[in-house]
């Protein structure tokens, strides 16, 4: 009996659209809580550090994704360059990632609508949104993604308007203002929030297999996607805080606690809050949210797919709908696990997990790379990454130093991550099939 197969519908542009859209609401909140930590300067050396990363990880991913073009994306990968038990905790560090990215955004969704209906609790719009979007992705991938590109153009117009808006106003004595509050170790500890800005691009190789002519198109995707949100993340950051500094857009008047609104904050120091812009900002702003929301959701589904087809997790999860031809209950699953993480309400301290499971994602990945250039050179590389061996290394090694930051400066969280990978590998160790254990 053959695997259960994905349909082919995607082209480059979905691709495009997928990928910005993972991300895009890393643009819209969360990464302002890394000024509360380093400052606009140590956000700023954090970030350069990270799009380096960013830049030399896709495109040594993108050398695999069109080698390998299986929805399992770094689980594949791990799985074939490392065997199967670095395969597996690649796996399981990658769901982790996706799984947990979600709730995250839902909070914030669900705070965002709380804001306009206060009489309705936030958890309630929150699950709301898991519902109706991982219905969407049920019904189909094409649906799913032509949604995800209409709202991902929508989001990024949104935030070109808010830097022709902010950026003439911007002084550069406010990006020098208290720059580096809390010293270098500033720096380091603003890292996941920079992470923040990126997280989940590497989801464009989940549909690889749902691709057509993913040798070409993913390579087109992946590199476009991440070039548009390099751009974006430099005139965001300078935008923001260049207008009153970087307080103003992580404290709101008057109080001393975070706001996970840092464009609002920012545009109203130029224009009345009763501006058609400021409001357009806010409604454009949800969609920016919801285009990472949905887009993650669309490739936790695949990874853990992939890991139920393969027999890694319950095979049920491995199953195709037989009508839509999408992995529908691994969809729910992932669902079911978010909206537990949801009624923690740690919604930093889940941002910080799905940072883990990234940073340990890209590791492997990277490791993964160096083992099937050696034990598969003959391997059919449509895309070949520039400048071997220095951008999958420099990828490896800034990660690597991220990893060894995070833990120094979320010790609790990195103990309940690694609690996670080590249930997740015992369950691995012990409960496998004898005929899987035997191919060890």
């Amino acid at each position: 009996m053959s695997d259960p197969q994905l349909k082919k519908v995607l082209g480059p542009v979905m691709l495009w659209g997928l990928g910005v859209g993972y991300v895009i609401s890393g643009m819209y909140f969360g990464w302002n809580l890394g000024l509360a930590e380093g400052g606009t300067l140590g956000l700023a050396i954090a970030t350069v550090f990270i799009i380096a990363m960013y830049l030399t990880f896709t495109f040594s991913y993108t050398e695999m994704a069109c080698a390998i073009p299986k929805a399992g994306g770094a689980f594949e990968y791990a799985n074939r360059g490392l065997g199967k038990q670095l395969g597996f905790v690649a796996g399981i560090t990658q769901n982790i990632e996706f799984v947990f990215a979600p709730p995250a955004i839902a909070a914030a969704i669900g705070a965002y609508l709380n804001l306009l209906y206060p009489s309705i609790d936030y958890l309630t719009f929150a699950i709301g949104a898991y519902v109706i979007f991982t219905s969407m992705n049920i019904l189909g991938v094409k649906l799913a993604a032509s949604f995800e590109l209409v709202i991902t153009v929508l989001a990024v117009v949104e935030l070109l308007i808010f830097a022709g808006v902010t950026l003439p106003e911007i002084k550069f004595s406010n990006l020098e203002h208290n720059a580096l509050p809390n010293g270098v170790s500033g720096i380091f500890a603003a890292i996941p929030f920079a992470i923040w800005f990126f997280l989940a691009i590497e989801g464009i190789a989940n549909v690889a297999e749902e691709t057509i002519n993913p040798q070409r198109n993913v390579l087109i995707g992946f590199g476009s996607a991440i070039l548009t949100l390099v751009v974006l993340c430099v005139i965001t950051f300078l935008s923001a805080v260049g207008v009153a500094g970087w307080e103003t857009i992580v404290y709101p008047p008057g109080s001393v606690e975070p706001s996970d609104s840092p464009l609002p904050l920012a545009i109203a120091q130029v224009i009345d809050s009763s501006h058609i812009l400021y409001k357009l900002l806010i409604g454009v702003g949800l969609l920016g949210l919801i285009a990472s929301f949905h887009g993650i959701i669309l490739a936790g589904g695949r990874a853990t797919f992939e890991f139920g087809r393969v027999g890694y997790a319950p095979p049920m999860l491995g199953k195709v709908h037989s009508r839509f031809k999408t992995p529908a209950n691994a969809l729910v699953a992932n669902m079911v696990v978010g909206v537990i993480a949801l009624f923690t309400g740690k919604t930093g301290e889940i941002i910080t997990i799905a940072c883990f499971g990234a940073i340990c994602l890209y590791i492997i990945s990277m490791i993964s790379f160096f083992a099937l250039r050696r034990k598969e050179p003959d391997l059919v590389r449509p895309f070949k990454v520039p400048l071997y061996p220095l951008f999958p290394m420099t990828a490896l090694v800034i990660a690597s130093v991220c990893l060894v930051a995070m833990m120094y400066y979320n010790p609790k969280i990195a103990l309940v991550f690694a609690s996670l990978v080590g249930l997740s590998y015992l369950y691995f160790l012990l409960f496998l099939g004898k005929d899987k254990k035997a191919k060890l």
